[in-house]
This record gives C-alpha cells, sequence and structure tokens, in this order.
C-alpha cells in the first residue's frame, strides 16, 4: 500500500507554499475590498510569483528543467495553493499537468526544441489543452456501447504540403484566456472518427479567444481563467502535429484513473473555510465562554475535521495509484476508477464541510467581507466540474459491473 510518510522533499513543497500562500496570497485575495468586488481582477502578480518558485513547471521532468513532481506531489501543492485561491491552483495546476504531457511525453524532439526554452523563459508562458471528448454530446449510455460516430467540434483540413487548416469553436477551455501555447484536438476532414492533435501559438492568425473573464455574451468563469476558441481558418504548420507519446496518461484520465488534482484543489477550499471557522470560534465568546467550547460548535468542527481526514485520504490514495499503475495490475489496490471515487466523494463531502464552517459564524457568515461566502460558493462549482457526479456514478457502477467501454468511451 501507499506510504502515509512524506518525504523530506514533499514536505519541503508542503512548507513552502503554505507559507507563500499565508504571507502573499491570503492577504490579497481575503482583503475585504476584494471580498466585495464581484468583477475581481485576476490575480496575475501572484500567479507570477508562484511561476518564479517553480510551481508552473512542478511536474515537469528534471531533465526538461521543471522539478519532476509526482501525482502526489502535485496534488499536495495543489490542496496548498487552494487554500489560499482556486483561481491561483488551478491555473498552475493546468500548466504544470500540461508541461509534463506535452514537453515530456507527446512533442518531437524538434518541437520540444522550439517551445521549452521559451517556456521556460517566460514566467507568464501558460498552457492550455482543447481536448476532444467523444462522448460529451451524446449522453451517457450505462452499461451500453456508444452506436453514433461522436462529431468533433473542431475540423482540421490538411492541405498538399502538409499544413493544416482548422475550423470551428469549442466549448471552455481552462487557461485559454492566459495561454501562450494551446494544444488542440480537431477531426480530420474526410476521416470519420480520426482526431489529430495539434500545437498552436496563441498569436495565430486564425484563432480567437473569447475571454469569459471579459466578454459580457458569455457565462462568467469562476475557477482561473478560462474560455472558448475560435478557428476561422487557422493555418497550422504540418510540423506543430503531436505524436501519441501521451496515449498512456490520456487514457489513465479517460478511465478514472489519472490524477485527482480536482478533488485536491476542492479539499484545499474546505481546509481554508475550516481553518476559518477554527480561527473564529477561539476569538467569539458567547455565554461566558469561547463559541469553540460549546458541544454545538465543537460537534460541527469534527465533523468537518473528519470529512477533510477522509477525503485526503481518498485523493492521496487515489494520486499513489495514480503514480503507481503497476499496483491496479497486480491488484494491489482497488481497480476502480480512483479519480473518479476520489472527485464523487470530495466533491459532496467538500461542500457539506464549507457550509458547516460557515455555520460556525452564524449570520457572518454571509457577509461578503468575510470569506466564507466565497469558500460556499467555489466548493458547489466542484459537484459539476468535469463530469457531473451522476455521471461519474454511472461509470463507478460499471467498474463495479466489470463491464469494458470501447474505443469511443471518454
Amino acid at each position: 500500500m501507499y506510504n502515509l510518510h512524506l518525504t523530506p522533499e514533499q514536505q519541503e513543497f508542503r512548507d513552502t507554499v503554505r507559507d507563500f500562500v499565508e504571507r502573499e496570497i491570503m492577504p490579497v485575495i481575503l482583503h475585504p475590498d476584494r471580498l466585495q468586488n464581484f468583477d475581481r481582477p485576476f490575480p496575475v502578480d501572484l500567479i507570477d510569483q508562484a511561476s518564479q518558485m517553480g510551481l508552473r513547471s512542478l511536474a515537469l521532468s528534471e531533465e526538461r528543467g521543471g522539478a519532476g513532481a509526482d501525482n502526489l506531489t502535485s496534488c499536495i501543492v495543489a490542496e496548498e495553493l487552494a487554500a489560499g485561491d482556486i483561481g491561483i491552483a488551478i491555473t498552475l495546476a493546468e500548466t504544470s499537468r500540461l508541461a509534463r504531457l506535452l514537453f515530456d511525453e507527446m512533442m518531437t524532439s524538434e518541437q520540444r526544441a522550439r517551445f521549452l526554452p521559451v517556456f521556460m523563459a517566460d514566467d507568464r508562458f501558460h498552457l492550455a489543452f482543447a481536448m476532444h471528448v467523444p462522448d460529451a454530446e451524446l449522453g451517457w449510455k450505462y452499461h451500453r456501447e456508444l452506436t453514433e460516430t461522436p462529431a468533433c467540434r473542431l475540423s482540421a483540413v490538411r492541405q498538399g504540403n502538409g499544413d493544416w487548416i482548422v475550423n470551428g469553436t469549442t466549448g471552455f477551455v481552462q487557461n485559454a484566456p492566459i495561454a501562450k501555447l494551446i494544444a488542440v484536438q480537431a477531426g480530420e476532414y474526410g476521416n470519420a472518427g480520426k482526431i489529430v492533435s495539434l500545437l498552436i501559438p496563441s498569436k495565430t492568425a486564425g484563432l480567437a479567444v473569447r475571454d469569459s473573464a471579459t466578454h459580457a455574451e458569455t457565462v462568467k468563469w469562476f475557477h482561473g481563467a478560462g474560455g472558448e476558441l475560435a478557428f476561422k481558418d487557422c493555418r497550422v504548420p504540418a510540423g506543430y502535429v503531436l505524436g501519441d507519446g501521451g496515449t498512456a496518461t490520456l487514457a489513465a484520465i479517460a478511465a478514472g484513473r489519472g490524477s485527482p488534482l480536482m478533488s485536491a484543489m476542492n479539499l484545499g477550499i474546505a481546509r481554508a473555510a475550516y481553518e476559518a471557522a477554527v480561527t473564529y470560534a477561539k476569538l467569539r465568546v458567547q455565554g461566558g465562554r469561547f463559541i469553540i467550547q460549546h458541544q454545538a460548535i465543537g460537534n460541527i468542527l469534527a465533523d468537518v475535521a473528519i470529512k477533510i481526514e477522509v477525503a485526503r485520504n481518498m485523493v492521496w490514495h487515489a494520486a499513489w495509484a495514480s503514480d503507481h499503475p503497476q499496483a491496479v495490475a497486480d491488484r494491489s489496490v482497488s481497480d476502480l476508477p480512483l479519480q473518479t471515487v476520489a472527485k464523487v466523494f470530495t466533491s459532496e463531502a467538500m461542500v457539506t464541510a464549507t457550509e458547516e464552517a460557515a455555520e460556525c459564524f452564524g449570520a457572518m457568515g454571509v457577509m461578503l467581507d468575510m470569506p466564507l461566502a466565497k469558500y460556499v460558493h467555489e466548493a458547489r462549482v466542484f459537484l459539476h466540474s468535469v463530469d457531473s457526479n451522476s455521471m461519474a456514478k454511472l461509470r463507478v457502477a460499471e467498474a463495479v459491473a466489470g463491464f469494458v467501454r470501447g474505443a469511443n468511451a471518454s
């Protein structure tokens, strides 16, 4: 089984990021003026500071200039950052995750030589991935194979010289408004079911990013920076086609056995709410004693603490299993989709945890100059992030039944 004894390096990562969050992030993010502002500016300067600490390239291999952090370490860091601000956490986690996937696994040596030095030299060089989800628009068919050929929102036409012309519009893509390099999966025109992966710099002619943070006609994006990608006769050179080196990683994510980074960030939000409630309960006096000494408050805080501890164990368990796929193969750990299990359990438990933490504040828990409303709202977003919990539970049910989806399964 996995070892709960963190290595010295993992402890150093955790403590360094926790100190950074307490000193630099929280005073800015939790300032009353910012909490009461519904149009909160994106914290670019704080993300720059975190990038300078190496958090943008945390998961990138040491050979390529990163820290080479495994999934468990990345989840530990993601929790600490999310306890400060979910927008900062998810932006850095996405770039770090994609840096390992793209530079270490999918790029050719020529592509790596072109983009990696620029990525490492620029603290504002972020990454995004518009990945095709095969059955996203077909609805979920429990315990049945998909019979239709799923359409891809983006279409790529190969030219005589090997270049590609991309057209179409994606849905929301994490990091899209701030990414300088975007990996895009598009359907190959005239070859039904064939998907081509392309590297597209953000300044490429024919690519427009509809920033959901500034465009009134789009839906507000609450976790980090997100937006839509619109392609109009966008030409991509032949040398920018990605290989399939990341097939195993993408397959693990699709099967629910990837890194539970989202759940780790969800955990960080609930932990921040819990710590705020404990601090307040030690200061607020009611009935001649601090309210933390009242049984009602004690029961609430104990319940929140239990939920957080159990959720963290689930997240770490799933992260360790994703780092050690052989443990699943030899039946050392469950062959259930642990990433999906962590997502369902954590998202539901953390909503309850943040709401219970807010109860400790009484009426002050809904005041806009206090952070509790922010925490509750952010925790609720995770209920419907990636897959909805209803669909995620069906994925787990299929695994329990031993049903294996075919090639069209996402």
